[in-house]
């Protein structure tokens, strides 16, 4: 059984899992599918065609599934798939996709949301990612797993973000970030590494420092910047350094920001 206050809007179509909790002067639209065990704290608005996964906590005054903020958008039927586990905090936004970005934002699991954070229309988030207060990811981004952007920084639309990689605060971020990369600076200069966070997930050593000679490589080398990359893919043995040639080698509506760029 759900637990839905008195004063809650619940309409009819909405789907609530087994143990949902509706909080204070929400309000859930008739799209709207809600897991097992999702709470909803109070004035939290969700509607549009919108999933969100089991176990995921939304706190006061967030706005989940409203229309995308794009004026090329006329009524489409697109959606909003949010995964399980997820903290979204007070006053967060995010919206469904457009036909022109495929017609799904989608989230991932185990996501921290922080107050004020905004992910536009077609987004494609990863797991285990954390926004920090007033991120705003604009239409279309990618942040791979594990991604950190802190708070007040910007993310330019169509940018992918690589797993593990570290957005410092204040920074706008417009090319692409190589996994496991550390951006930081008010124009987003790429800084290094995230070893922080390497370390923290428990990464070889080896693969550390085979991570450290590929940014050298794609620091110094000769060529551009994706011969270099393709270089690195020909003579290495390490997954985590394969992941950035991969990045670097797929498809992409952005340049990328490269190491002393």
């Amino acid at each position: 059984m759900s637990r839905i206050h008195p004063s809650a809007i619940v309409e009819d179509g909405a789907r609530l899992g087994e143990g949902c909790v509706v909080g204070p002067f929400c309000v859930v639209g008739p799209k709207v599918v809600l897991g097992d065990r999702v709470e909803l704290k109070s004035h939290v608005v969700v509607t549009g065609d919108t999933r969100i996964g089991e176990d995921t906590v939304i706190f006061p005054f967030a706005v989940i599934g409203e229309i995308p903020q794009d004026l090329k958008y006329q009524g489409e039927d697109t959606r909003l798939v949010i995964g399980a586990r997820n903290r979204i905090r007070e006053h967060a936004t995010m919206n469904p996709g457009t036909t022109g970005g495929g017609g799904v934002t989608r989230i991932g699991d185990d996501g921290l949301f922080m107050a004020g954070t905004h992910i536009a229309h077609d987004c494609q988030i990863g797991d285990r990612v954390i926004l920090v207060h007033h991120v705003a990811i604009a239409g279309h981004c990618v942040l791979e797993d594990d991604v950190i952007v802190g708070g007040l920084s910007g993310v330019h639309q169509w940018v992918r973000i690589g797993r593990g990689a570290i957005i410092g605060g204040l920074t706008r971020v417009t090319n692409d970030v190589i996994p496991y990369g550390l951006v930081q600076a008010p124009r987003g200069e790429l800084d290094g590494l995230n070893l922080i966070g390497l370390k923290r997930r428990g990464v070889a050593r080896s693969d550390i420092t085979a991570l450290r000679a590929a940014f050298q490589m794609l620091a110094q080398g000769e060529g551009t910047f994706q011969d270099r990359a393709r270089r690195l893919g020909e003579d290495t043995d390490s997954d985590y350094v394969r992941h950035i040639v991969d990045f670097v080698m797929g498809e992409t509506d952005r340049s990328f920001l490269t190491p002393g760029g």
